[in-house]
């Protein structure tokens, strides 16, 4: 299944891929020498730690090269219509406050740093919205309400 990312987006995978393919692998082959260094492995709980690691590590590998063989990169429409797209900064209004929140893939969602997924709730909402326009969305606590301020 093709996963929308942005061009940043594909780029942190992609870094994180190669960390985990060298420097975490390299630490942790040196952990679990140290471990066998020790001894007995049937009771040996820095090496079971060690290789409990390895296996999480090679998960997340492939998880990775699934995700970034999959990604399909969409980049801003330069020549937009001034609607909201992945990609899109979209500066909103709410109970009095303003807001700036960055529409990005799933796989990018950050919501502490107001980074949103197009496939979330609210960034449903936002998709295709221009400046003036009124996006709802229901959230736990019930519908809320964004006016679109401005779309960077």
């Amino acid at each position: 299944m093709t996963k929308l990312v942005t061009k940043e987006g594909l780029k942190k995978l992609k870094e994180e891929l190669e960390d985990r393919k060298t420097k975490v692998r390299q630490s942790i082959a040196k952990d679990i020498k140290e471990a066998k260094e020790q001894g007995d492995l049937s009771e040996n709980a820095e090496y079971s730690e060690a290789k409990r690691q390895q296996a999480e590590n090679e998960a997340k590998v492939v998880k990775l090269e699934v995700m970034i063989k999959n990604s399909q990169v969409v980049e801003k429409n330069v020549n937009s219509n001034g609607s909201v797209e992945i990609g899109s900064d979209v500066k909103v209004k709410f109970n009095g406050n303003e807001i700036t929140f960055h529409i990005v893939g799933a796989s990018e969602a950050d919501p502490a740093n107001f980074k949103i997924s197009n496939e979330s709730p609210l960034g449903k909402a936002f998709l295709e919205k221009k400046k003036g326009e009124i996006a709802e969305a229901e959230t736990p606590g019930g519908m809320i309400k964004y006016k679109v301020l401005e779309v960077i």
